[in-house]
């Protein structure tokens, strides 16, 4: 949408100031390859300035796939995940265990 009203440009410089910007979903769906862009130039403009947080039920080395171009998945890789702590639950899902089912998710610290 800011793409198509003009405020692009606008968004991108207010999404370069928050602290810590979340991110839920990282790379559920399919986005066009302008958005991929955008979110490389988000990813570079934060780069070692700025915390951010991505949750993603897709491992990291299958994000080549969503995002399709090589030179942009390195790009936003390089800027995200060489400098990362990363989390990984195992496990059950949260939801089934706050239900009252069994065997709970487990969370394990990886080495970035």
């Amino acid at each position: 949408m800011a793409r198509a009203d003009g405020s692009l440009r606008h968004r991108l410089a207010w999404l370069r100031q928050i602290e810590v910007l979340m991110i839920d979903d990282w790379a559920m769906a399919l986005p066009q390859e302008s958005e991929h862009r955008d979110f490389w130039e988000i990813c570079e403009d934060r780069y070692q300035c700025r915390s951010s947080i991505l949750t993603s039920q897709v491992p990291v080395a299958k994000w080549h796939k969503p995002i399709g171009d090589p030179t942009v998945t390195g790009g936003i890789l390089d800027r995200l995940v060489q400098s990362a702590d990363r989390i990984k639950i195992r496990g059950e899902s949260m939801r089934r265990a706050k239900s009252g089912e069994a065997n709970p998710a487990r969370w394990e610290r990886e080495a970035s």
